[in-house]
């Protein structure tokens, strides 16, 4: 992990580290063992960014998110869902993830993301987020079998994935996504825009009124 360590530190600069929620690795599942070939992927698809939703909406919801952050695994889990079925799936917006590494832990924030957007170049939108949600049930207790039963359950390879995680090829995308949210003044996450103003709050129904707001 100490390519991705030193990388993510040189990038922190001074962005404050938001207060984190509880961890939820106390109640991670259970995680068979992968035994992998640690070959180094194929060169990535740098291009990829994880989108739901209607590409032509008028309306574009950006969230920013760090894999080790204990509230983005609360929003995950418990605000995501509605604001997908409410305004997602409806077509009413488009919605992006960002990846923006506090890092609350700098061992896996990276690695994570990395495997992340593996899933999701090579499988699809859907796997994307269905991986995301899968791996922030192990957050405070990532393990590179953690993200390998994540990405079974997202339906992709699962050594692909660990592959992903230890040898990072996603890292470069992920820190300009950083250097996006620094030049946009975040310090936390999670942190939604939408149409690139910042929402006051990171609830579904904050995210409800700043989207009626964008429409009005």
């Amino acid at each position: 992990m100490e390519h991705t360590r030193r990388a993510v530190l040189a990038g922190v600069g001074a962005v404050g580290v938001v207060g984190a929620a509880g961890c939820l690795g106390d109640d991670a599942p259970d995680t068979p063992d992968y035994d992998c070939d640690r070959d180094e992927p194929e060169p990535p698809d740098t291009d990829f960014r994880p989108v739901l939703g209607d590409p032509d909406s008028d309306v574009l919801v950006q969230t920013f998110e760090d894999f080790t952050c204990g509230g983005c695994a609360t929003f995950k889990a418990e605000e995501f869902p509605t604001i997908r079925e409410a305004h997602v799936d409806t077509g009413e917006v488009r919605y992006e993830h960002w990846d923006f590494p506090i890092p609350v832990d700098e061992d896996w924030a990276v690695p994570v993301a990395s495997a992340a957007r593996g899933v999701g170049a090579r499988e699809g939108d859907e796997a994307f987020f269905e991986f995301a949600s899968a791996v922030y049930e192990f957050h405070g207790s990532y393990s590179h079998d953690a993200i390998g039963a994540a990405a079974e359950a997202a339906g992709a390879d699962p050594c692909a994935a660990i592959a992903d995680a230890e040898f990072v090829p996603y890292e470069g995308p992920i820190l300009a996504d950083r250097e996006e949210g620094v030049a946009r003044g975040l310090e936390s996450t999670p942190t939604v825009y939408v149409n690139g103003d910042p929402v006051d709050g990171a609830s579904a129904d904050a995210v409800a009124a700043a989207i009626a707001d964008a429409q009005s």
